[in-house]
């Protein structure tokens, strides 16, 4: 199934994940959408895959990281319209807040770039350029994983 212009929404998985100094792991997107902003790690659900199987592959091919989904964080609809207003990228999102289980972090597949970022940086102007929904996400993660 093509991405852009599809004919149907794809199911994409994203992963919050926490370091031990209560930072979050952003990557910088090396394809559409989002090219060259900072991102969760995640993709597109393969046919036949889970959710935890999807979110677990995707983080592994893009930080070389393995994950332990722990619980659902959000799921929400990324809808891109094109300047003529057809849908260019639609995405049902179902994003994890997941714990490190091993792998060393290193960026391949889709992703140009990975660190560490703390809360005060996705919230400042700083080097990171990420979608105010994405922020949104962060922020939820953050309040689920303080109770």
């Amino acid at each position: 199934m093509r991405r852009e212009y599809s004919e149907a929404p794809i199911v994409g998985v994203g992963a919050i994940i926490f370091n031990d100094e209560n930072q979050i792991l952003l990557i910088q997107r090396g394809q559409e959408p989002l090219k060259g902003e900072w991102s969760l790690p995640g993709g597109a659900l393969e046919l036949g895959e889970t959710l935890e199987q999807g979110i677990r592959r995707e983080v592994l091919e893009e930080t070389g990281l393995e994950v332990e989904p722990v619980q659902i964080a959000e799921v929400f609809d990324r809808i891109v319209h094109d300047e003529a207003g057809l849908v260019r990228f639609h995405y049902v999102l179902v994003d994890y807040l997941c714990r490190v289980t091993g792998g060393t972090l290193c960026c391949a597949s889709d992703a140009a770039a990975g660190r560490w970022a703390s809360r005060e940086e996705l919230n400042a102007h700083s080097i990171y350029r990420v979608a105010p929904f994405t922020v949104a996400v962060i922020e939820k993660a953050f309040s689920l994983r303080i109770r």
